[in-house]
């Protein structure tokens, strides 16, 4: 007996990605009833293998991405998330820049269409909130939370980063935008990341029937 998916939430991903979270997304999203499909810019390849961080010393997971960047639409989605690690500072990268543009990578002209797409909820843990860094207006005013490493970038960009006793908040809500510290509270994240999702199809549900 299958059960009917609820929905995609896509996680963008590049080499060097946080493995804790990689596995927690692969395990809780499913039991929840939703896909997770990963997401990058191929760079005109039909599949690219990305490795984890070497955190005990070694490449532990790949993913192999199928799902170019540029060919997808944010609504087939009821969330992308933003993998921790380097990878999303992987993923601002530019093949050529002029001065005064804004950046145009493939992901950040994603993130751009996808914060703008009424019913998609975006998320962030630990470093990932560098991609939005990459462009101010995805952040600027934004109240948020993320590593203490970025701090700098982040309100550099105009973000509005939320501190609670001596560090930074485990975990921000801000309209479509969730945001988590660090890979510790990676469960916290992934259970209020739902229950967000739902909760806004619930008010739809009810507006739709008002």
């Amino acid at each position: 007996m299958t059960t009917e998916s609820k929905g995609k939430i896509g996680v963008l991903i590049e080499e060097h990605f946080d493995q804790t979270e990689y596995r927690k997304f692969n395990e809780y999203f499913p039991q929840q009833g939703y896909e997770v499909e990963y997401i990058s810019h191929l760079w005109g390849n039909p599949q690219l293998t990305f490795g984890s961080n070497p955190d005990n010393g070694e490449v532990e997971d790949h993913v192999i991405v199928t799902t170019e960047v540029n060919d997808i639409n944010p609504s087939d989605y009821k969330g992308i998330i933003c993998i921790g690690a380097y990878a999303m500072d992987r993923l601002r990268y530019q093949v050529s820049v002029k001065k005064g543009q804004k950046n145009q990578a493939p992901a950040v002209v994603f993130l751009r269409k996808t914060m703008n797409t009424d019913g998609v909820k975006v998320g962030t843990i630990c470093h990932s909130l560098w991609l939005l860094c990459a462009d101010p207006d995805l952040i600027k005013s934004r109240q948020v939370t993320c590593a203490h490493n970025i701090i700098c970038d982040v309100e550099n960009a105009g973000g509005e980063v939320v501190y609670e006793d001596d560090g930074t908040a485990d975990l921000v809500i801000d309209g479509n935008l969730i945001t988590g510290k660090h890979p510790g509270v990676v469960e916290q994240f992934m259970e209020v990341f739902i229950k967000e999702i739902e909760k806004q199809e619930q008010r739809q549900k009810v507006g739709a029937n008002a």
